[in-house]
């Protein structure tokens, strides 16, 4: 009798300890989302390069594992050239991971835009993959306030 009562109280115990881990495990709708934000802030091609294969390679995983990634590369201060359509070395590139991969976000720098402007006294066009954000610094922080990792190339 005495084994049947500690099977009972065993059961009663795990119950809503399996419930409660149960409800932990992701489900096909509640899938995690792995979160990247990359830094560029440096008017160098190998960088740009580099940030770039680093953001190729991510989605590559991600995607051979089946699992769901949203990345988000910003550029800010001499970094701002990426997105430049008059001097980025990558525009081509730029256009094709944009078109292949909708969770890729390219965020310019509304700042550095402006003193770009100014300095130069004239309009600079971005390419048009590239969404401006007010500050790219700004971004950056709180991309990682809501969780995501952090990449400077």
């Amino acid at each position: 009798m005495k084994t049947s009562a500690l099977l009972l109280a065993a059961i009663v115990v795990a119950t809503p300890i399996a419930a409660a881990l149960a409800q932990d495990k992701p489900t096909a709708s509640s899938e995690m989302v792995h979160k990247i934000g990359i830094q560029v802030s440096e008017n160098d091609p190998a960088t740009m390069i580099l940030a770039l294969n680093n953001a190729q390679n991510i989605l590559s995983h991600y995607k051979k594992l089946n699992r769901k990634v949203d990345i988000q590369v910003v550029a800010y201060g001499p970094g701002l050239h990426l997105f430049r359509d008059d001097t980025s070395p990558v525009k081509t590139r730029l256009s094709t991971m944009s078109l292949e991969n909708p969770n890729l976000t390219l965020s310019a720098c509304g700042n550095t835009h402006a003193n770009h402007m100014k300095a130069e006294k004239k309009e600079i066009k971005l390419v048009s993959e590239a969404t401006v954000v007010s500050s790219g610094v700004v971004e950056l922080a709180e991309l990682q306030e809501r969780g995501y990792s952090y990449i400077r190339p």
